[in-house]
């Protein structure tokens, strides 16, 4: 059942049950419609009450139906809301928590709503790329005004229903039983004979309109250069001002089809899906038992250790932070309640949360402080000896089913498990830095990580507000696997003929966060130099350019030195080109016979990005990643992958992977060709005339 029918005295009810939060799925359409006729039809009914079961009104389209039949079989939501306008006794909504997308729309179609304080409503669709596709654009303004509805449908954003009293989206704002309040203002609507409202009927009137619309269209245009569908959203919220309803609907309509179509939509939909798909691990079922993480521990408390912490102190979650000595204890401790102050200092915290997080992260010298944790995240020195020291303590000292946790970004999970006498407990928690901003949480499953740990863990990732995805053991795992690629091109580049300024411009320019070298500032250049040091002995017959071990041997390891690939400033992160950098680059090049050409913006991107891209490919054959959109949700969450190109295995498929083939057998017939060698599923899949997603 998707839609419960009730006749209660002279109401019928009509309840949405689709959970979890009453997508408007094809099934439950048809049974709004069905309940719509039998009420018309029942002269013992005198009006109707629309509402919904559980956690919402409704979230609106069923995310289970995209991209199959069901999604626009009929009756589509048009045509429901249709069948409500048509109705001739009054119909009530009655809204309660979550009203958004078309979940909103169905209830603008209703002649009355009545909403529970609190309710969240929204018309979201422009966070996919798209516009409300059943007249949320002509609805809304009517309702509420064409300014707050275009603000509210340009960006997404959810607003408590008591934000919109006073407006005609409401007739009332209730605390309490929704359900008993929609009954009695439907039977208010009959006694009183209160006239049916149509949204559609209303007429808009916005002085100097033209002038309006032109200058919304200047602002969104501005912030939304890389997106179509905020500018869509102002053209069909202008023709609800100036044009008739029905000439609005079509603007609309003719909006959502071209969106539908467009790379940047289907991108952002595949990020969605992509979010959802990484939580679901192949052989661990939806079922499976969780361990109580009730306390945590973090072992050091470094910038990683610090950072980690805070997430849990920001759920909720008791955190001690253990350290070897007092002076790093007391510096770590002052850095998070430095960054918690900031917050305060900018608005986003209360000082009651302030005191409430900062109390629940506790210090400790001692391992007898955390032998009762559930579960310990060691973030120390990356370097396996270390490693192996402090697992081998937790192994001793910690209780029987804690999960023992490494955030190492390359080290071996199944060697550290082996350092320990529980390797099932044992499992890579690789968080990025900023620990406490970004999203991605790799989820490092050795070959003898317990399903119970890993569902435990990707729990915990929903809970801290990480996208959790799960990679095999491999030197890196996903990301800094395939980011070695991209950085050993962008350091040929340089040798080749390129300045570091101009690769960073270039990526940045494709939509990147940051450019290789600013990142690398950012990261400390002394740690891709370990990683290569380890590389020379375990990988001799890798190369890499001379260019960024020079730059270490000249002490520029970045922002923390105040040097790097750029040059900085005290108390500024501005990164300024480097005259000695550019000489060095350039001189490197002499030494090693290299004749420097001009290099284009797009073979830059395409060096970087294809890198990437084929070393997905081997991660997927090998079976690290489960799937492609988790390397794209790795790319898009850690790695500043620009989001309206859906990441780097999604924007291979909208190239074209033959091209994208083409493409690096060209480059492997220039220097370092064997770097382009094609992974065969990428070669398989070009062949075969097929995608990674």
């Amino acid at each position: 059942m998707t839609a419960e029918y009730k006749v209660q005295g002279r109401i019928a009810v009509i309840t949405l049950q689709n959970p979890p939060v009453n997508g408007l799925g094809f099934k439950t359409r048809a049974a709004i419609v069905d309940g719509v006729t039998q009420a018309d039809n029942d002269p013992a009914v005198a009006a109707i009450v629309i509402t919904g079961s559980g956690k919402a009104f409704s979230g609106g389209a069923d995310i289970r139906e995209f991209n199959t039949p069901a999604a626009t079989a009929e009756p589509n939501l048009n045509s429901v809301i249709a069948a409500l306008e048509a109705s001739s006794k009054p119909i009530v909504a009655a809204i309660h928590a979550v009203a958004m997308g078309g979940g909103l729309e169905l209830a603008m179609g209703c002649h009355f709503r009545v909403v529970q304080k609190g309710a969240q409503i929204a018309l979201p669709e422009v966070k996919l790329g798209l516009l409300p596709g059943a007249g949320g654009t002509q609805r809304l303004p009517r309702l509420i005004g064409a300014e707050m509805a275009l603000n509210m449908i340009v960006s997404g954003t959810t607003v408590p229903a008591e934000k919109l009293a006073g407006t005609a989206l409401f007739d009332e704002i209730v605390e309490g039983d929704v359900l008993a309040a929609g009954i009695a203002f439907a039977e208010k609507a009959v006694d009183s004979k209160l006239p049916l409202k149509k949204a559609r009927d209303i007429k808009l009137d916005v002085p100097t309109a033209e002038g309006f619309f032109q200058f919304a269209r200047n602002t969104v245009g501005a912030v939304a250069k890389n997106y179509p569908a905020p500018l869509k959203c102002v053209d069909a919220v202008e023709a609800s001002v100036l044009k008739k309803f029905d000439e609005g609907m079509a603007i609309e309509r003719e909006a959502f089809v071209y969106l539908v179509q467009t790379t940047e939509s289907k991108a952002l939909r595949h990020a969605f899906f992509g979010e959802r798909a990484a939580s679901k691990i192949a052989d661990v079922p939806e079922g499976t038992a969780t361990r109580p993480i009730n306390r945590v521990a973090v072992i050091g408390a470094g910038t990683m250790g610090g950072g980690i912490a805070m997430n849990f102190a920001n759920a909720g979650i008791a955190v001690t932070v253990l350290e070897m000595k007092q002076e790093a204890l007391d510096k770590g401790l002052a850095t998070v309640r430095k960054n918690y102050e900031n917050s305060a200092k900018k608005g986003k915290l209360t000082e009651a949360k302030l005191a409430e997080r900062i109390g629940l992260i506790t210090g400790s010298l001692s391992y007898d402080d955390i032998k009762d944790a559930d579960l310990v995240i060691e973030a120390v020195f990356e370097e396996i000896g270390v490693k192996e020291q402090v697992f081998k303590k937790l192994d001793e000292v910690m209780k029987p089913g804690a999960i023992l946790a490494s955030n190492t970004s390359t080290l071996d999970v199944d060697r550290i498990a082996s350092f320990t006498k529980r390797p099932e407990d044992v499992v890579g928690m690789h968080f990025f830095s900023p620990a406490n901003v970004m999203k991605l949480l790799e989820i490092v499953r050795g070959k003898k990580t317990a399903k119970d740990v890993l569902a435990t863990v990707m729990q915990i990732s929903r809970k801290i507000k990480k996208t959790g995805v799960v990679s095999g053991v491999c030197d890196g795992f996903i990301g800094n696997r395939m980011i070695e690629q991209y950085s050993r091109q962008a350091g040929f580049l340089l040798e080749e003929g390129a300045l570091p300024q101009q690769v960073d411009k270039a990526i940045e320019k494709f939509g990147f966060a940051m450019g290789p070298f600013r990142m690398g500032d950012l990261a400390g250049n002394d740690i891709g130099w370990a990683i290569r040091k380890r590389r020379y002995v375990d990988k001799p017959g890798i190369v890499y350019s001379k260019t960024a071990d020079r730059l270490c041997e000249m002490g520029r390891f970045g922002q923390k030195t105040g040097a790097g690939w750029y040059d900085y400033k005290a108390g500024d992160r501005t990164p300024y080109p480097s005259q000695l950098v550019d000489d060095m680059v350039i001189a490197t090049s002499q030494e090693l016979g290299v004749e420097r050409r001009k290099i284009s913006d797009a073979e830059i991107v395409e060096r970087l990005v294809f890198a990437l891209v084929n070393e997905g490919a081997y991660i997927l054959e090998e079976g690290i990643a489960q799937r492609a959109s988790d390397i794209d949700m790795v790319y898009l969450t850690g790695y500043g992958f620009p989001i309206y190109r859906g990441g780097p295995m999604f924007y291979a498929d909208t190239v074209g992977l033959a091209n994208v083939l083409r493409t690096m057998q060209k480059y492997a017939r220039g220097r370092h060709g064997d770097a382009w060698k094609p992974a065969p599923l990428l070669a398989r899949l070009a062949a075969e005339g097929k995608t990674f997603n």
